[in-house]
């Protein structure tokens, strides 16, 4: 299956998407993006140390303070950032990590693939289905 098959795959059957970096803050990316994913139905979990509740959700000071179900960890965070959240979703049995533009640890991401994990670098998940449709 290509990338981007795998990427459409896992965009169907992804339901919770928790956001590393999202903010109240809405002319930030991470919170146009968030936004976009909570209306196409994707219950979004925001992990900001700052933030009590964004869009709707309560807020997580770490990912590893999040009880439920991870799909799909979102990061909205600095390169050099990455590891220590890649670790934390691999221990929150996530399914898959995404890294969004310009966000690249490829040390990370191995780390994660190494660990089954399906890993997206380098892209907005934004954008991705939107390609997609047409």
């Amino acid at each position: 299956m290509s990338e981007a098959d795998q990427i459409t795959e896992l965009l169907k059957t992804a339901k919770t998407i928790a956001v590393v970096g999202l903010s109240n803050n809405p002319m930030r990316a991470a919170y146009g993006v968030s936004a976009y994913l909570q209306s196409q139905g994707y219950r979004i979990i925001p992990v900001n140390p700052e933030a009590d509740v964004v869009l709707g959700e309560k807020a997580y000071k770490s990912l590893s303070d999040v009880a439920e179900k991870i799909d799909v960890v979102d990061i909205f965070r600095r390169s050099e950032f990455v590891g220590p959240i890649v670790d934390d979703t691999i221990q929150a049995g996530a399914k898959a990590v995404w890294m969004q533009e310009t966000v690249v640890n490829e040390e990370a991401a191995q780390k994660a693939r190494d660990k089954g994990l399906f890993v997206v670098m380098d892209r907005c998940i934004l954008k991705e289905p939107r390609k997609r449709s047409g």
